[in-house]
């Protein structure tokens, strides 16, 4: 895999969206946050358009994420909010300069598809992190904001997690890829997909009937993603919804049902996806996972 450059003080940051609209409120307090890391900011053209949900045309959307993977004085991409639209301008775009001259890109949730495309086609390493909606007072987390401001300059982080009673002891070492369990889903079979085997596969998801990743999970497991896994990181499963006639687990214990025939690791409850801690993971890096009964370590290997 292929790492981008870390980034150093003068260097340039850009915010593009790829999907949802947003305003220059909402991502006024990342520009500062930016700022006093000492980096430069640039917004993408058209970074206010507004088309219905998205922000601007599909064409108007992926010609400025374009722009940016191709200019050589920006250091780093990190989109501006998640939604859904990412995929609409996935086949659109060229990654041939971005691949000879890689930079970090940087988001989670929708931003999904350009980890695991890039993973596939570009094998270049991407970040999974808060983006710049996320900066808001109300909703930043400073331990995960840290802890994205350590990935990009260059210093490791090593997480450690409280014990789950849904764990499964063991050691493995992969690279780590993955991210929303939705739209892993929604790109399987596609150009985008990727194969899972020999690594460490994250999966998050957010407002979902739990019946629903049940129907995820048997998608995945019948396509091959969870047999020749190195490992299984589970990170948050946030406001699941459940049918009257209640389908009597959790996500957690969907999840877990799913791999219970396999040996490697589990890790549940990593403190990363739509919750308010969401530490930044580097992926396509390779990562040591330690499952025992006093805890968890994650760190790059």
């Amino acid at each position: 895999m292929k790492q981008p450059p870390f980034l150093q003080p003068g260097h340039t940051i850009a915010i593009t969206a790829t999907a949802r609209k947003v305003s220059l409120q909402e991502i006024e307090p990342a520009i500062q946050l930016f700022s006093s890391w000492g980096l430069n900011v640039k917004l993408a053209d058209g970074l206010f358009a507004e088309q219905h949900q998205f922000a601007g045309s599909d064409a108007n959307r992926a010609s400025a994420l374009q722009q940016l993977l191709d200019d050589p004085t920006v250091n780093a991409i990190i989109c501006a909010r998640g939604g859904y639209g990412t995929v609409r301008i996935i086949d659109h775009l060229y990654f041939t300069k971005f691949s000879q001259s890689p930079k970090w890109l940087i988001g989670f949730s929708d931003v999904t598809v350009l980890h695991n495309h890039i993973y596939r086609h570009c094998q270049v390493q991407t970040i999974h992190a808060p983006m710049a909606f996320s900066m808001q007072p109300s909703l930043a987390d400073a331990e995960s904001i840290e802890s994205l401001r350590q990935l990009l300059f260059g210093h490791s982080n090593v997480y450690t997690t409280p014990i789950h009673p849904l764990n499964r002891n063991g050691v493995a070492t992969g690279k780590l890829v993955g991210g929303n369990l939705s739209v892993l889903n929604s790109i399987i079979g596609s150009v985008s997909d990727i194969d899972t085997e020999g690594c460490l596969l994250f999966l998050e998801d957010l407002d979902e009937y739990v019946y629903h990743i049940d129907r995820m999970m048997m998608n995945l497991k019948r396509t091959g993603k969870l047999d020749k896994l190195a490992g299984l990181i589970v990170g948050g499963m946030n406001d699941m919804k459940d049918n009257t006639i209640s389908f009597g687990k959790s996500a957690e214990q969907i999840i877990a049902e799913h791999v219970s025939e396999f040996s490697y690791p589990v890790l549940m409850g990593f403190a990363a996806g739509h919750e308010r801690k969401n530490l930044a993971l580097m992926m396509g890096q390779t990562y040591s996972l330690k499952v025992t009964s006093e805890g968890t370590i994650l760190q790059i290997a």
